[in-house]
Formats: structure tokens, sequence, C-alpha cells
């Protein structure tokens, strides 16, 4: 099969790629992407290519080599891929430094804290903590949603005052 044929025969069959890349990738550029990859291999290994054998088949065992190899090679690597508008690849392996504040502070501390906080700011500070929104307090509690808040805020402060020495 002299180059010409060959290279016809490939851009003839390209079409047939493009499902399966999309099966393999679950997205439009990788898959594009895969392609040309597949295509350029196709092109670099044209004399291992034995006229007669079927050449979508050859084709599509280059593009499952080529994809199953990219795959492996990410894996290796340890890195997530964030699909953000920066496309950024995130190191998995990221340090992380212990919080102060927790372990200085033990649990006794901070609940007597709380406990000590005058009872129109402990009322509503603990349902903060216990999960409720602020909306769900001012209506527990029958108060406006400002002051709810603005209750919190200065509990916040006041335990923040307490706890300051830690």
């Amino acid at each position: 099969m002299s180059t010409i044929e060959f290279n016809q025969t490939l851009v003839n069959n390209t079409e047939y790629l493009r499902p399966f890349a999309m099966t393999l990738t679950r997205d439009m550029e990788s898959a594009k992407d895969l392609i040309q990859e597949t295509l350029y291999r196709a092109l670099a290994n044209k004399d291992k290519y034995n006229t007669g054998t079927n050449i979508k088949a050859w084709m599509y065992t280059i593009m499952r080599n080529i994809f199953i190899n990219n795959y492996r090679r990410t894996a290796k690597q340890h890195t997530i891929f964030d699909s953000t508008p920066n496309d950024f690849l995130l190191d998995y392996n990221q340090f992380t430094t212990a919080n102060e504040a927790e372990t200085t502070l033990s649990l006794k501390e901070i609940r007597s804290a709380i406990y000590h906080l005058p009872d129109i700011f402990k009322g509503p500070f603990e349902l903060y903590v216990d999960g409720y929104k602020y909306h769900e307090i001012a209506h527990v509690l029958n108060e406006p949603l400002g002051t709810i808040k603005s209750r919190i805020h200065f509990a916040r402060k006041l335990l923040k005052q307490q706890l300051s020495r830690f």
C-alpha cells in the first residue's frame, strides 16, 4: 500500500474514531486530542500496518493504548484535575498545618466560656453552634433577624476575649 493510499484510508476512517474517543474521555477537547495523537501514531507506524488488516480495528487499538498509557501516567502523578476556568493541576499531596487554636483549647474550657456568656447572647449562640440558621433562630426566639445576628456577633467577640489567653 502506498503512502498516499494509506493516508487517504486514515482520513476516511477518522470519523469512526470520534465516538470511541468520546466514550473513553467523556470530554470533547480531550477526545479531539486523543484522535490527533492516534492519527500521529498511525502515521508514524504505517510500516507496522499489514495490508488487508482491518484499519479501523488497528486505529481503535492504537487509540485505546494511548488512552490507557495517558491514564496510567496521570494516576502515577497523583494529581487531581480542577475543571475550573483556569484549568490548573493541583498537587494531591498538599501539606496541612495543625490548628494551634484547637490544640491549645480543650472542649471543657470552650463549653465553660459559652456557659458564662450572658443569657441574652448564650441562647442564640448555642442554637447557632447547633447548626440552626439565623432566620430559624429568629423564628424560634421570636426576635428580629438583625438582633439575632448582632447577638451572635457579640457572643463571638466575648468568647474571643475570654479565650484569648490561649
